[in-house]
């Protein structure tokens, strides 16, 4: 009798489970755009000066690289789209001289698919790729955050140096699949 009612009680209970459980489902619809944005941080220009030598027969001194501008990006690729690059171009060239970009490692608060730097590049008015592999990514924003960029100054051929003061450069630079 009393293996009865246990086996009664069990059934009763696995029954009212079955009878009392309800579903009820959603739908939620989502918008992930392809995004591509990218800014050099912190903005304004800088200043690369060569220093005269101070005795005869030395040469022109470089100035020191400059190392205080970051690339941050963000990207999200469309579903199969390709990695996305950084390119760099100059506005003009000065005979002489070598205007060299290199983009560190990424670094910071970012994360996803980094893109990966291209070393040390000497810039000319064709666009360079500096950053390659970029993929649904972000860097963060600001200094210290994504790739730091060190830029620099060397002489090439001496016979074309002339003296100049004060002249404009512009680095551009574009992402781009």
């Amino acid at each position: 009798m009393m293996l009865i009612r246990t086996i009664l009680l069990m059934a009763l209970c696995a029954l009212s489970g079955f009878v009392y459980s309800q579903t009820a489902s959603t739908t939620v619809s989502l918008t992930l755009p392809v995004v591509t944005l990218m800014d050099v941080e912190p903005t304004g220009s800088i200043t690369l000066n060569f220093t005269r030598p101070t005795e005869a027969g030395n040469a022109l001194v470089a100035p020191t690289p400059n190392t205080s501008k970051w690339i941050n990006y963000t990207s999200a690729i469309a579903s199969g789209g390709l990695t996305r690059r950084i390119t760099a171009s100059v506005n003009q060239v000065i005979a002489g001289v070598n205007i060299r970009l290199q983009a560190a490692a990424a670094s910071g608060a970012g994360g996803g698919t980094l893109g990966t730097s291209a070393g040390q590049v000497t810039l000319t008015t064709t666009p360079t790729t500096i950053i390659s592999g970029i993929g649904g990514a972000y860097t963060g924003n600001g200094a210290n955050n994504g790739h730091g960029l060190t830029i620099s100054l060397s002489t090439n051929t001496y016979a074309n140096l002339q003296a100049q003061a004060n002249t404009a450069i512009v680095i551009t630079y574009t992402i781009t699949e």
